[in-house]
């Protein structure tokens, strides 16, 4: 059985609303005199704070960068959390969204964690409010509820699994093996390709990302015919007509690893374009393709941007390192049960898939 609970109207306009503002928010253009000078000032800022910057494949290309050359990591949000624990830094400084700053805070409780932009969201994060799953989960508690990472820390909380991508379907086949039926969150196509997948009794909660349901499929095959070597990457959070297009269906991580061990010399990709940067340091002597939108004009072939994670920048991280705004404050409790959720997937996979995993893959 798989059914869905429709988004209420008011979160679509909320999500609608907040990616418009996110996407009017201008950057101030820098020389490369006053850009080189303002890098120097945020290395030996972070050194000072004793502070890692972690950030998400999916920002500013120049945050990848600082944060590789500063002794931070570019990756996924559940490794982007996994390394800012593990490193001896006691302030962590997260270029990405709020979901994944909460994360390390989750992990990482006795350390300070400030987010670039407070108002760096996630739809999947704001289409799953508290309240709204917590009284959904209580009409069916015979059901065990797993939820995706790109969620709040509150839903983390009420949830008994917390999951990315990458090890999905391994823990939702696990759960039905055991007879165990699904209350998924909160997106709806990774729900879908899961269920689809493994056969496991879901209930779905309707939500989506808003970058990834926008990649269109009849748009893909006849791009795919223009480049009939290209092998297609998707990210499972897009449409299921998308999905079943795809020679790689995976995480960031598993498709980044796809450009670098497959024999192609041509993408397509239908995630965020912001991991392109990744892809082409990792093979210059490869062509990635942006996989095809509806965009927001006519003209438009892949809009493939989150408007969140484009508020991030090299002047929001100065902002923060000089004020010590934006931290990340969790109530213990909330923290502690939403830490019980995540630290039993990383169980799960050190038991079941292998010992030395680092689990990682999800937005």
């Amino acid at each position: 059985m798989s059914k869905a609970l429709d988004v209420p109207k008011s979160l679509e306009t909320e999500i609608n609303e907040t990616a418009a503002i996110a996407r009017s928010i201008t950057h101030s253009s820098l020389g490369d005199k006053a850009q080189s000078d303002l890098r120097a000032k945020l290395l030996k800022q972070l050194k000072e704070q004793d502070a890692i910057l972690v950030s998400h494949y999916y920002v500013d290309e120049d945050l990848q960068d600082l944060a590789e050359e500063s002794g931070g990591t570019v990756s996924d949000s559940l490794e982007m959390a996994r390394y800012a624990y593990e490193h001896k830094a006691s302030t962590i400084v997260v270029a990405g969204v709020k979901f994944m700053a909460e994360t390390s805070k989750i992990l990482s409780p006795e350390k300070r964690v400030l987010l670039l932009d407070n108002d760096a969201e996630c739809s999947l994060d704001i289409g799953c409010p508290i309240d709204e799953f917590s009284a959904f989960c209580d009409q069916h508690p015979d059901r065990t509820v797993v939820v995706y990472a790109n969620t709040s820390a509150a839903v983390k909380a009420r949830a008994d699994w917390v999951v990315t991508s990458s090890i999905a379907l391994e823990i939702c086949t696990y759960l039905r093996d055991k007879g165990e039926k699904i209350i998924w969150g909160p997106d709806r196509f990774l729900g879908g390709y899961i269920q689809k997948e493994t056969g496991a009794d879901m209930i779905m909660w309707q939500g989506s990302c808003i970058v990834h349901e926008e990649f269109k499929a009849e748009a893909l095959m006849d791009l795919k015919r223009q480049h009939p070597d290209a092998a297609v990457l998707v990210h499972p959070e897009s449409p299921m007509n998308v999905v079943d297009l795809a020679d790689v269906v995976g995480s960031t991580s598993k498709i980044l690893n796809a450009t670098r061990e497959l024999p192609n010399k041509k993408f397509i990709v239908a995630t965020e374009d912001g991991i392109f940067h990744k892809m082409k340091q990792y093979s210059p002597d490869k062509e990635f393709i942006a996989a095809p939108t509806a965009g927001s004009g006519a003209t438009c072939q892949s809009c493939a941007q989150c408007p969140w994670m484009k508020m991030n920048d090299l002047q929001r991280l100065e902002n923060v390192l000089n004020t010590g705004s934006n931290e990340i404050l969790i109530e213990e409790n909330v923290r502690a049960d939403a830490e019980r959720s995540l630290k039993r997937m990383v169980d799960f996979a050190n038991k079941h898939i292998r010992p030395d995993m680092k689990v990682t893959g999800d937005a």
